[in-house]
């Protein structure tokens, strides 16, 4: 057993034994002699007193038929002796004893002697019984209270062990055998720690795999082109042509991936947040994706009206709208169109863009915020799933919220909630 255990059994018991000692002290000290015990002192006393009186009266026959009737009646051993010594009545009587001096003759009277030693402790411990009954009672229930105070105690420690191990999958809320107060909530707490961990660690191994693999195409196009050129040096500028694009994709990705581990480090850090109107900033990126979408004849709402002054980190703001209008650029259908609308509410600007592109399924509206995420119907070559990866944490870094729809008309409708002032940072999963 821990030492907690028997810390919780020695205290609760020592308590309950103690104050069962007081009380059989207290009783004990004000108590009369036991009833039982009592009357047969009387009794005693009674029947020698009136063997005497009869023997004293009415004579040696009186006394010796008063004797028979009374051992057939109350047996205490009553006997009468004489003897012709007179001086022998010169003896105390004693509680067994009696002598009578009648007619120069000395009578003793006498009873059984009292009950021995062994007979008397038999009587104690019959006394003792209902008390040694609460000690073991009392043993009982403070053992079994102590385990029920130890064991969830127990569980939260070899829960904590596990996850010291790396063991993110423990559970212990279902070991608290039905239990419900603050140790089960406590329980619960802990069961939702290490299901956070466990999504973290999960979320861990899948980004590495993801950065390995995206990394391993362009270098393998790469020594691709290497290979060419060393078996055909005449493709020499062709191939110089396909080693720039794979070094362009490569810097790209590595400037997602340092962007994105950057917000994530620094998610506990201070924004560095200057004032500017977060309008006129949407506005200048829907001026250069216009521009853009005239190559696959897609029109953009060129602008929205109104002002909102907010105190921002302008760099991740930019950020954070250009990956979403080049997303919605990038996949709406050729010749359809992009709409983009504000609206503000108080101290919250509401900014929604709807594309007209293929969409995802309604299982993918959260996973598609995950890096190196893409759609079901995504586009190949058409990115590396980090844009709205890096969206979601530059929004909620300032306290705003990132969410995908789908429209009744089709495609796929992005909404970011910014607001004027950074609030306290809490990302989608935990406050879910």
């Amino acid at each position: 057993m821990p030492r907690l255990f028997w810390k919780f059994f020695a205290t609760i018991w020592l308590t309950l034994a103690t104050t069962l000692t007081v009380i059989i002290v207290i009783v004990n000290l004000f108590q009369i002699p036991p009833p039982g015990r009592d009357r047969e002192y009387q009794e005693r006393a009674i029947i020698l007193k009136l063997t005497a009186n009869v023997l004293t009266t009415d004579g040696e026959d009186a006394a010796a038929r008063f004797v028979r009737t009374s051992e057939n009646t109350v047996p205490l051993g009553l006997t009468l002796s004489k003897t012709a010594d007179a001086s022998a009545c010169g003896n105390e009587s004693t509680s067994q004893t009696k002598s009578v001096l009648k007619d120069g003759i000395c009578y003793r009277i006498s009873v059984a002697p009292e009950p021995n030693f062994l007979l008397n402790i038999i009587d104690n411990l019959a006394l003792l019984v209902p008390w040694l009954s609460i000690f073991v009672a009392s043993t009982v229930a403070a053992a079994a209270l102590a385990r029920y105070l130890i064991r969830p105690v127990v569980h939260l420690r070899d829960g904590l062990s596990a996850l010291a191990h790396g063991r993110f999958d423990v559970r212990i809320g279902n070991k608290m055998a039905g239990r419900k107060d603050e140790v089960t909530a406590l329980a619960h707490d802990f069961d939702s720690s290490a299901a956070r961990l466990q999504e973290l660690q999960d979320a861990q191994q899948r980004l590495f795999h993801d950065v390995s693999h995206e990394l391993r195409s362009p270098l393998s196009r790469l020594q691709a082109a290497v290979g060419v050129l060393r078996q055909n040096p005449a493709k020499l500028d062709v191939m110089l042509d396909r080693m720039d694009r794979e070094v362009e994709r490569l810097d790209v990705l590595v400037g997602e991936i340092l962007t994105l581990a950057r917000l994530t480090a620094g998610s506990s850090l201070p924004l560095k947040t200057q004032s500017l109107d977060v309008i006129d900033l949407l506005n200048e990126i829907l001026g250069d994706a216009a521009f853009e979408a005239q190559a696959r004849e897609v029109s953009i709402t060129p602008g929205v009206g109104g002002t909102f002054p907010a105190e921002v980190e302008g760099e991740l703001i930019y950020r954070a709208l250009e990956n979403v209008i080049r997303n919605a650029v990038k996949y709406t259908a050729t010749h359809s169109s992009i709409s983009v609308s504000c609206e503000t509410t108080g101290d919250l600007l509401k900014i929604r863009v709807t594309d007209q592109g293929p969409g995802v399924g309604r299982d993918e509206l959260e996973r598609i915020f995950q890096p190196f995420s893409r759609g079901n119907n995504a586009v190949p070559e058409g990115g590396y799933g980090l844009g709205l990866a890096i969206t979601r944490q530059a929004i909620e870094r300032h306290g705003g919220r990132v969410s995908a729809s789908l429209p009744a008309a089709g495609g796929l409708a992005i909404t970011l909630e910014i607001p004027r002032r950074p609030k306290a940072y809490a990302p989608a999963s935990i406050r879910a």
